[in-house]
């Protein structure tokens, strides 16, 4: 089993280097993260709580209660309300009735809480002076979203799969973007880096659910197309960076 600090400085060092690329962040930027409380989100909060000091960030933590797992999800907001008073960070507690919403406007739960989180987290961060919204999504989320937009039915864009950095929102001369520095890193990375750092998160049981059909290609499809071909998550992240390379050139 490697040792702690080599798997903490391994993830620091991947992530800072992908984030400095791309200039995710700068010094003294504030950054409101979102945090469910998964291993993702818990993930991302220590590496950031991690850079605060030495990039003068400011943060600030949002939990979004989708109320769709009743008391489970009740209980996942006062954890991400413990976890945030354990890292000295003020957090703001929302909830979005999605099945309420989904029934009103006709549209699939899955795509109901997507929206109403970007929203929320929208309003959260011009409320706060927040010009970054950070959310935890890994290089895995990245390849599933690819096979997720060609099940779907897509443009070219959509091969791209998950953008590192995108505007969310913006008021005035207000801009607030969104950023995913963890896309530079595996679930595995980000499942070692927990146990190794012995942080505690919450388990989305409806992440189990295969009626939904990120979670349906995320266990069933993926490890049956990878008995054929291992390296196929390697491969769709290298299709997503030489479409995007061309997509770049044809604008320009």
């Amino acid at each position: 089993m490697p040792a702690r600090k080599a798997v903490t400085l391994h993830l620091w060092n991947r992530v800072n280097a992908f984030s400095r690329g791309l200039r995710l962040f700068s010094d003294g930027d504030s950054i409101l993260l979102a945090v469910s409380g998964g291993p993702d989100s818990v993930v991302m909060l220590d590496y950031f709580s991690g850079q605060a000091r030495s990039h003068k960030l400011k943060l600030q933590i949002c939990h979004i209660n989708h109320k769709l797992r009743g008391r489970r999800a009740d209980a996942d907001a006062a954890f991400v309300k413990k976890l945030g008073a354990r890292y000295g960070l003020d957090t703001v507690i929302l909830s979005a009735d999605v099945r309420k919403l989904a029934r009103r406007h006709g549209t699939s739960v899955e795509h109901t809480a997507r929206n109403a989180r970007y929203h929320l987290l929208s309003r959260t961060a011009l409320k706060y002076g927040c010009a970054l919204v950070a959310v935890a999504h890994h290089s895995d989320d990245h390849a599933e979203t690819i096979l997720l937009n060609l099940l779907r039915g897509t443009e070219p864009k959509g091969l791209l799969g998950i953008p590192v950095k995108r505007e969310l929102c913006r008021q005035g001369r207000r801009r607030v973007n969104l950023i995913r520095p963890l896309l530079a890193v595996s679930r595995k990375d980000i499942e070692l880096y927990l146990k190794l750092n012995a942080l505690p998160s919450k388990k989305d049981h409806t992440n189990d659910d295969e009626q939904y059909r990120r979670n349906w290609i995320r266990k069933t499809l993926l490890p049956l197309l990878e008995t054929k071909q291992p390296r196929l998550r390697q491969h769709l992240l290298e299709l997503s960076g030489k479409l995007a390379a061309v997509i770049g050139e044809a604008k320009g």
